[in-house]
């Protein structure tokens, strides 16, 4: 087994992003927004219990939905993983339920509405599931020093990945005669669309083999699984709900990150949706491609703005970095109200791209430095987890909401501008520990 530390081990674990990712990019960000407002081109709204529920509020409806599974089930897992010593195996599970629903939304049509909602649905759990156990491998891999930039390695090779494998399907969608795929020009680009999800589960499972080849199964104290631990990680979670309330840094941080957090994975969660449907795209071709120029912008300046956010917080410290992309954000959100154009569009996407995976990344590792001394991780960071997924279960419903009442998306967006400015003033009053840190 690979010693704490090591670069060997860390790179095996950041290695999932590299897996995972494809999946925000080509199925949330990317070809599955396109996809999706194709087939709605002509009839925005899909029924529902004898309502007429516009299709992006859907979609809305939908990830709420299964974020509150998440919330649900996060605590539940991670607390039998822990107790039992082997959250690889959890992992595993969800990793292979989130890459087999992307391949099934295969079968998305009109037709099959309701089918394809659900595989939309179980891969936002496959994945976000998932996640909850890698995350909180960051403090078994990796010593406090070494956090900020394991974390941001991890968001950088997800960016790298994922814009690979989105080039090759670009080139399906936009050249589809050279793969064989046949049909008129709409019909073979929505074909190419198709394959693409198949690829996202085919890449996700395959290189997730290298993490869990290298990653340790848990702590040692492995126990057997009695009905009596069924509920353990409910406890676990009321056990970190009650030690908050004597660490008074840890407690803070997470009300600041409940807040922002709240607004950054909604916005990542439906900018793809709102580019789509409210720029100015001279054509279906034009939109096409535009958007996804635009996703690929947003990568890979990400990669550059996850080094420079990493190396700002060894400078300025965390909090101070945290509390000025709070506000570089809030910025953005009111840029984003007023655009219309696709040069626009682009200009906020390069923008985006710049604070989008340094504020995640920097986030889950300064939640690592404010954790008290403790071998219990998992369940830690499942209360991190489930703060994270109730942000985003209130964002998504507010979002969805306020779409299907206006009609646009725009009016939802002046919400995110207050939230972040609320996050970076609540990062203002969290107590400094280290000079890394402060």
């Amino acid at each position: 087994m690979l010693e704490k530390g090591s670069k060997k081990l860390i790179n095996a674990w950041a290695f999932y992003d590299w897996a995972n990712s494809v999946y925000s990019l080509v199925i949330s960000s990317a070809i599955f927004p396109i996809y999706f407002g194709l087939l709605f081109e002509t009839e925005n709204t899909i029924p529902l219990l004898g309502y007429e529920v516009k299709n992006t509020a859907m979609i809305s409806f939908v990830t709420a939905s299964a974020f509150l599974v998440v919330a649900f089930i996060s605590p539940l897992l991670s607390g039998i993983a822990d107790y039992i010593g082997n959250k690889k195996r959890f992992m595993k599970l969800f990793v292979y339920l989130g890459s087999i629903s992307c391949a099934g939304l295969y079968w998305f049509e009109i037709e099959t509405i309701y089918t394809g909602l659900f595989f939309y649905f179980m891969a936002l759990i496959g994945l976000w599931a998932s996640l909850v156990f890698y995350n909180s491998y960051l403090p078994d891999i990796a010593f406090p020093h070494q956090q900020d930039r394991a974390s941001a390695r991890g968001f950088s090779m997800g960016y790298i990945g994922s814009v690979l494998l989105l080039l090759f399907n670009l080139t399906m969608v936009m050249q589809p005669q050279w793969y064989g795929i046949t049909g008129t020009e709409l019909e073979a680009s929505l074909k190419a669309m198709k394959y693409s999800f198949i690829s996202v589960g085919f890449w996700w499972a395959g290189f997730s083999q290298v993490s869990f080849y290298f990653l340790p199964k848990g702590n040692s104290n492995a126990q057997k699984m009695t009905k009596d631990i069924f509920w353990n990680g409910f406890r676990e979670l009321r056990m970190v709900w009650h030690e908050l309330k004597d660490n008074f840094k840890l407690k803070r941080y997470l009300g600041a990150f409940f807040v922002y957090s709240m607004s950054l994975q909604t916005v990542l969660l439906v900018a793809a949706y709102f580019g789509e449907e409210e720029i100015a795209w001279s054509s279906t071709s034009e939109k096409t491609t535009g958007l996804i120029i635009s996703i690929l912008l947003i990568q890979l300046v990400g990669i550059l703005g996850a080094i420079v956010t990493s190396r700002s917080s060894e400078r300025f410290g965390n909090i101070p970095t945290l509390v000025a992309v709070n506000f570089i954000w809030a910025g953005l959100c009111v840029y984003a109200y007023y655009i219309q154009t696709p040069f626009q569009f682009y200009c906020i996407a390069g923008m985006v791209g710049m604070v989008m995976g340094g504020l995640q990344a920097l986030s889950r590792s300064t939640y690592s430095k404010y954790l008290p001394v403790t071998e219990d991780t998992t369940s830690y960071f499942s209360f991190y987890d489930v703060t994270e997924k109730i942000g985003i279960i209130i964002g998504m419903l507010l979002f969805g909401s306020l779409d299907q009442i206006t009609g646009s998306m725009r009016s939802a967006i002046l919400f995110f501008v207050v939230s972040f400015v609320i996050g970076a003033l609540l990062l203002l009053r969290v107590p400094r520990l280290k000079s890394s840190v402060q």
